[in-house]
């Protein structure tokens, strides 16, 4: 069930091109949903990271998501001086290792990049620290992309 919801969602958000057609970086901003990730990835210094050969998979927040935090919070974040701060949100959305949708399960608990945890639900569609994810398993030559609707933020 859960499988069939993520496989017509990822349909249905337009984005499930061709598998492996590219990096985690160019497969975003093929999408055309992710501006300010790749905006935000680009100010952190980490799009040579996401380049490489990971594998990574990717908590990916849409433009929407970014839209939603309190006015402001983007413009803040991006400032020269708040790099480091960036860079700890950034990789909080970033999982080492390829973890496809079929591997996600109730509690399931994974150590980020940024080094905190982040917690999988299951109960009312599948989820990632509260935010739903939206489209799952979206393909990228070095890892995979889950996206969702919100900005997840590291634990203070």
């Amino acid at each position: 069930m859960i499988r069939k919801f993520l496989l017509s969602a990822t349909a249905a958000f337009g984005i499930a091109g061709a598998a492996n057609a590219a990096d985690i970086v160019d497969t975003a901003v093929g999408a055309g949903s992710f501006n300010t990730l790749v905006a935000a990835v680009q100010a952190a210094g980490l799009v040579d990271t996401l380049k490489g050969p990971g594998p990574f998979t990717v908590f990916a927040p849409t433009d929407e998501a970014f839209a939603a935090l309190p006015a402001g919070t983007v413009e803040n974040l991006l400032k020269p001086e708040n790099k480091a701060m960036l860079v700890a949100v950034l990789t909080y959305h970033v999982v080492p290792g390829k973890v496809m949708s079929t591997d996600l399960s109730e509690g399931l608990k994974a150590a980020t990049v940024q080094g905190a945890e982040v917690t999988i639900t299951l109960d009312g569609g599948p989820k990632v620290n509260g935010a739903n994810i939206v489209a799952a398993d979206v393909a990228a030559d070095n890892g995979v992309i889950h996206v969702i609707d919100a900005v997840i933020l590291p634990p203070s």
